[in-house]
């Protein structure tokens, strides 16, 4: 099942209005005065206009309109502030990285005037030291940050220009923004790599989709599967051992920008992916893993490229999520578990000037036994997790694994469940639930202006386990 991409609301524009009171003559001269100034009146007050916004550098950040405007900057040392703009970007190649660059006439399409013969450039649209930050476009899928190196000249389609990367501070110069941005789960464009995997979703505006009679928060995506998975070996075939269960996330992207200026690093940065996580799943059965390593079954690859808007600038994160069954087992415990947890999660990479890029991660869950039963001894883990990975404009910044687990253990010959039945046999056995967190930062983070990362810094394991069911049996 795909889901057609679609972006969420636009943020709120703040406006300003004036009223002037008109009571009397004198007040009514004064009134027109403020509503049509002098010429000179009027260029003293856009004069003073970037001094106004140059008090207060901060951004915000949201989710972008619908139909999001490219932004430009021009050559360093201009003195022009990003700001956004009437041209497109019509098709990009990224094997010669050449972008035809249109503007967008009236009703929102692509206009290209007809070049005088012999012109080669339009000044007046594009220009060699640009840097252009567009919205998914043909030819860029996951958005396009990039900087004018050449005008080529007019096309049928508009200014054919030759680009190479460009960076973020190149566009935010000297401003701050930092925001958390839920990612809409209809923008999510989902691979099923399992038979059984069925998808549902919901959002504002009573927009649902999946299983009828499915139950989703607002916002949250949720992915049920079921899947047979190898059994011991000259195991019986009541011995049969399945894993079902679901996911269920609200994954939100996190950035934050501390501007030094656009021809230096950035004080501070940050990207992430955090959000809301609940699952719940069942192994039955008496489940080995073949070659005595855990063995990691894909059911699902999900996509997004929400684009935040931070003040003009269109910021394009890309969003990869691969949910999969873990499970490691020695083939000699038959366990009847199943667990429900629920919690948080955020993982993402920061940067300051004396440490440079650092990891950022953390996990709050709690896990609920729903069943609990280990007959004979042995021992088998599960796990119900998904691995993200989060880029800007096509490079990949932050790899997390996030993996919620469900472990049990026995010794000795015994059958003992939660329910409080009585064992038939003695021994002692256990069943835990926990979560494991790791990742990695990678070198593609520059994007951001920082000095490049030379390797992949770890982000750190992250490990927590607590105790479910379990305890000591009398023969």
């Amino acid at each position: 099942m795909r889901h057609r991409r679609a972006l969420l609301p636009a943020f709120a524009v703040t406006s300003l209005f004036l009223a002037a009171a008109c009571s009397s003559p004198a007040p009514q001269a004064a009134a027109q005065a403020v509503r049509q100034p002098a010429a000179g009146q009027e260029q003293q007050i856009r004069a003073a206009e970037p001094a106004a916004e140059s008090a207060d550098h901060s951004l915000t950040v949201a989710a972008a309109p619908t139909a999001t405007a490219t932004a430009t900057a021009a050559p360093r040392g201009s003195g022009q502030r990003a700001h956004s703009t009437t041209l497109t970007v019509s098709s990009y190649d990224g094997r010669t990285r050449r972008a035809v660059i249109s503007e967008r006439g009236r009703g929102g399409s692509p206009h290209s005037p007809t070049p005088s013969a012999g012109s080669s450039a339009a000044p007046h649209r594009t220009a060699v030291g640009d840097v252009i930050a567009s919205a998914p476009a043909p030819g860029a899928p996951r958005g396009l940050l990039a900087k004018v190196t050449k005008v080529v000249g007019e096309t049928d389609a508009g200014t054919e220009v030759q680009t190479e990367p460009a960076t973020l501070n190149a566009l935010l110069g000297d401003a701050t923004a930092k925001g958390d941005v839920p990612v809409d789960p209809s923008s999510f464009t989902v691979d099923k790599l399992l038979p059984d995997v069925q998808v549902s979703w919901s959002k504002t505006g009573d927009a649902h989709a999946g299983p009828k009679g499915a139950t989703v928060p607002l916002g949250s995506l949720r992915l049920d599967v079921g899947a047979e998975v190898p059994t011991a070996g000259g195991a019986a075939a009541s011995a049969t051992a399945s894993v079902h269960g679901f996911v269920q996330v609200a994954p939100q992207v996190d950035f934050a920008y501390g501007g030094t200026g656009s021809d230096a690093p950035p004080g501070s940065a940050y990207l992430g992916v955090s959000g809301d996580w609940t699952s719940g799943w069942a192994v039955k059965g008496r489940a080995a893993a073949a070659t005595g390593t855990p063995l990691r079954i894909p059911f699902a690859k999900l996509h997004a490229d929400p684009v935040l808007q931070v003040g003009p600038v269109p910021v394009v994160v890309n969003l990869d999520l691969t949910c999969y069954l873990q499970i490691s087992a020695d083939g000699r415990a038959t366990v009847d578990v199943e667990q429900s947890l629920k919690g948080d999660f955020k993982a993402g990479g920061t940067f300051g000037p004396a440490r440079g890029w650092t990891p950022v991660s953390s996990s709050h869950m709690t896990g609920t036994p729903v069943r609990a039963t280990v007959t004979t001894a042995g021992s088998v883990k599960t796990a119900l997790g998904a691995e993200a990975t989060v880029g800007l404009y096509g490079t990949v910044g932050v790899t997390a694994d996030l993996a919620p687990y469900l472990r049990g253990e026995a010794t000795g010959t015994l059958t003992a469940a939660s329910d409080g039945s009585t064992p038939q046999a003695t021994g002692t056995w256990g069943v835990y639930g926990g979560v494991d967190l790791s990742g990695t930062l990678r070198i593609q983070l520059s994007v951001f202006g920082t000095p490049v990362v030379q390797r992949s810094v770890p982000l750190g394991a992250l490990h927590r386990e607590w105790r479910l069911a379990g305890g000591s049996l009398p023969s």
